[in-house]
């Protein structure tokens, strides 16, 4: 039961994202993303980074209550937000924006039509008219860019 919460929470995430990048983060909160946009902090930490904590807060706190419960399914949420929260991090900043020159001359369907999405995020330099927010999943078209060559 405890793997399948984290297992649901883990899927759940990707809408969060979602929402929270189209709405918040493209929303009030833009002017923490906008550097990311405008890449004027290049290879350096950006405001955007500060999202990170923002987002590790309650994964903490839901981590420690359910420990101080003795591992109650909180501990479990906590852990599939946190595990999202990884996998973001090594295919989002270490991947697409290669923060660390590792995994440049990948093959993987998969994670190029990732990151050719994530491009056509970023051609976007406002905050309106964006597109493609998600992470992991993203449309369907940019997947068969890549899973359709011969």
């Amino acid at each position: 039961m405890n793997f399948l919460i984290v297992l649901l929470v883990f899927i759940s995430m990707e809408g969060a994202t979602w929402l929270i990048h189209r709405y918040i983060m493209h929303g009030f909160l833009w002017n923490l993303h906008k550097d990311h946009h405008d890449h004027s902090n290049e290879g350096k930490l950006e405001r955007n980074d500060l999202f990170f904590f923002i987002f590790a807060s309650p994964a903490i706190a839901l981590l420690y209550a359910g420990v101080r419960q003795e591992f109650n399914y909180l501990f479990f949420v906590g852990l599939g937000i946190s595990l999202y929260g990884m996998a973001y991090f090594f295919v989002h900043d270490i991947f697409i924006h290669q923060r660390a020159k590792v995994f440049t001359k990948t093959k993987n369907p998969y994670f190029l039509a990732i990151r050719r999405a994530h491009k056509q995020h970023h051609k976007h330099l406002g905050k309106e008219k964006g597109e493609c927010f998600g992470f992991l999943w993203v449309p369907m078209i940019y997947f068969k860019m890549y899973f359709n060559k011969k």
